[in-house]
């Protein structure tokens, strides 16, 4: 097959990227051709890809970019990758890719969060939504919350599929990581994690701010920050301004192999948030056995501790319950069993399919 993927290209490594980079290379492993075509902001420079990025992995300027390049690369499968609120832009470029003849086109919803949105309450068949997703010929949810919204807006159940977001090779404990990193492993413990962007809707404030606390019982603790985002300076700043700033590290984007090791060495992951849906990093953890902390936010897997939105002493208390339990085995209720590629080749089975 020869399948163009759209979407986040990292960096930065965020949940969305890595799923879409996990179908790439499960598809060039396996004897197909994969392209991507980057959506995002980030842009290699002018001529060659960004630093580590496949030759086969296109930066579009803009609208008529993009076009061209959907008209001239020999595709079966278009799989769109969408996050967020489903904008007219978006919306506007899945009407394209459903016009291309000979080329099929599927779609990925990664925003767990929409359907209990205001816009997603106002999903209809008769709608402008509605319309472009009926001629998709694939849905992919990553919740059964989106699966039903797709059917709100008239999909074809045998059109949809409903496939967690995530692939998980498990890490080698004997694979170096950054010095700075193993540094600041080897001198903290026990160990929080937190990874995603560092954008307002995480609330890495809170992370921050409960350590003052957590420090109180246990002087060694640490606060490992990965991630890169918009809020990246003024993180910086808050950490520099506490008198325990030494015992949290803002990273920075980290690739995710090194993420995944880190995941496993840490002895909680934190996910606090004022909006998110099905979290990537929150399933990796508990596919790999690490007790995660996070949020409530309606959707969460088994096995999950659900904490209220913004609240100091609730996720201090968690943490403190948490480490008094100790770390669970792998493979708890609600994380999948088998060889942690079981996600991604069900995508693959859905192209072949169509």
């Amino acid at each position: 097959m020869k399948v163009v993927l759209l979407g986040p290209y990292p960096p930065p490594h965020g949940g969305v990227q890595t799923n879409l980079v996990a179908i790439r290379d499960y598809l060039e492993s396996h004897g197909h051709s994969c392209a991507v075509i980057n959506l995002t902001r980030f842009r290699a420079p002018a001529g060659q890809p960004l630093k580590g990025a496949s030759p086969k992995v296109y930066y579009p300027a803009g609208a008529m970019q993009l076009a061209r390049l959907l008209l001239h690369i020999d595709a079966d499968i278009l799989h769109l990758h969408f996050g967020g609120d489903l904008s007219p832009r978006l919306l506007g470029l899945a009407f394209f890719c459903s016009l291309l003849p000979r080329r099929k086109t599927v779609l990925t919803f990664h925003s767990g969060g929409y359907p209990s949105s205001p816009a997603g309450q106002t999903a209809g068949r008769w709608t402008l939504r509605g319309f472009v997703f009926r001629r998709l010929d694939g849905a992919i949810a990553v919740n059964p919350e989106i699966a039903a919204l797709f059917r709100k807006f008239g999909l074809r159940p045998d059109r949809i599929r409903t496939i967690l977001p995530f692939v998980v090779a498990p890490p080698d404990r004997l694979q170096p990581l950054p010095d700075r990193l193993q540094i600041f492993l080897a001198n903290h413990s026990p160990l929080l994690l937190t990874v995603g962007l560092l954008e307002p809707e995480y609330d890495l404030p809170l992370q921050i701010d409960v350590m003052q606390g957590i420090l109180q019982r246990f002087p060694r603790a640490g606060l490992l920050i990965v991630g890169a985002g918009s809020l990246e300076d003024d993180l910086r700043r808050k950490i520099a301004s506490r008198p325990y700033a030494g015992h949290i590290l803002l990273y920075g984007d980290l690739p995710r192999a090194a993420t995944l090791r880190a995941m496993l060495e840490c002895d909680a992951l934190l996910r606090t948030t004022l909006y998110d849906g099905d979290s990537v990093s929150v399933r990796e953890a508990l596919y790999l056995g690490t007790p995660v902390i996070a949020t409530e936010n309606g959707m969460r897997p088994a096995g999950v501790h659900l904490i209220p939105v913004s609240d100091r002493e609730r996720l201090r208390d968690a943490v403190f319950a948490v480490l008094a339990a100790g770390r669970p085995p792998a493979g708890p209720q609600g994380a999948p069993r088998g060889d942690g590629q079981e996600n991604v080749r069900a995508v693959v089975a859905f192209y072949a399919e169509l």
